[in-house]
């Protein structure tokens, strides 16, 4: 087998191939050949030792999500699960969780239960980008807010992969989705794609002829957009100081904010809107749902299969690179001018 390394933290130039043996499975244990790995902000975050509570120290093996085809099983499971494709659950071991965490690699071994078979409707190339897109933005919404239908929900960075998965939630929920995106170019590639499911977007910035980007008065276009209610929920994972003091100001009555990165340059916030509105800012992770454990997070994976199997929601390729072009892929994915996941394919 052969998969990605980082011996110490840095740029891309840190992604190193090596070649070792193909472990068997051990007792309940799967051995998956990966068909596709996605990639995440939190990968290089982790690669530049920004994320260590993921990663722990160098030497590791980055990566957090992975599918593929079980080609081997270890005593006590099934012999029947060979050939099954699975994706591996949300709570696959990560990399500082020892020598089989990290899914940049070409084979990986998992408890059986976290190989989670998937519905024909899902490509090879899609089975490991699931669960960070969907499952952050399905755990908010429809499991820690219980998002009501006819909800208005802003979306910012629309052009994420978690920012188009979202909206298709938001459509799955009965709710209307309005997409926050930084530029125009980003919002007519969104308009492009088939799958976006944004009721709306909207464009938060100017361009300036230098290439400068300024604030635009968006609050104005989401006061029309909801006849002055304003919206209900936003899944933000920008939070910049600007950008959060306009949401707050966009916000409806008992109004909710989730914030779930931090994209944006720091700054003052003006929170004086919240307390008019009963408004309520609140953090969200992915791993709150996996935290939870099985009896929440199972269902959850459920009903998102569930929504590819029905066509409801439909994952969006940025861009594919093979595994072993891990660095080049990293250096394109941090320029931000993609819309929606980028897949390593091994």
């Amino acid at each position: 087998m052969h998969q990605i390394i980082v011996n110490r933290f840095g740029g891309p130039e840190v992604l190193a191939w090596q070649e070792l043996d193909t472990p068997e499975p051990g007792p309940l244990q799967v051995r998956v050949r990966l068909t596709s790995i996605g990639m995440n902000h939190a990968d290089l975050m982790g690669r530049r030792g920004e994320y260590k509570a993921s990663t722990g120290d160098p030497p590791y093996v980055p990566g957090i999500e992975g599918g593929g085809v079980i080609e081997a099983v270890g005593p006590g499971v099934d012999g029947d699960r060979i050939g099954q494709r699975v994706s591996l659950g949300p709570d696959v071991p990560r990399a500082a969780h020892g020598p089989h965490g990290g899914t940049y690699r070409s084979h990986i071994l998992v408890e059986q239960d976290t190989a989670l078979t998937v519905p024909d409707a899902i490509p090879d190339e899609q089975l490991g980008t699931l669960w960070l897109s969907y499952l952050t933005a399905w755990g908010c919404l429809a499991w820690k807010d219980k998002l009501p239908p006819g909800s208005f929900v802003g979306i910012p960075a629309a052009s994420s992969s978690v920012g188009l998965a979202a909206a298709q939630v938001v459509k799955r929920l009965g709710s209307t989705a309005i997409g926050l995106t930084s530029s125009p170019d980003k919002t007519d590639a969104i308009l492009a794609l088939a799958s976006h499911g944004f009721d709306h977007l909207i464009t938060t910035h100017e361009i300036g002829t230098d290439g400068t980007r300024s604030p635009r008065p968006w609050h104005r276009e989401i006061k029309k957009l909801t006849d002055g209610h304003g919206v209900d929920v936003f899944f933000d994972p920008v939070a910049s100081g600007h950008y959060l003091s306009t949401e707050v100001r966009c916000l409806a009555p008992q109004g909710r904010i989730y914030i779930y990165g931090l994209l944006g340059d720091p700054g003052p916030v003006d929170l004086s809107p919240l307390i008019i509105r009963q408004g309520s800012l609140h953090g969200w992770v992915l791993y709150e749902i996996v935290q939870a454990g099985i009896e929440a997070w199972g269902p959850a994976c459920h009903a998102i299969l569930s929504g590819f199997e029905k066509g409801d929601f439909r994952q969006a390729i940025a861009g594919r690179y093979a595994l072993r072009d891990a660095a080049t892929a990293h250096a394109a994915m941090e320029c931000a001018k993609h819309v929606g996941k980028w897949v390593l394919i091994p």
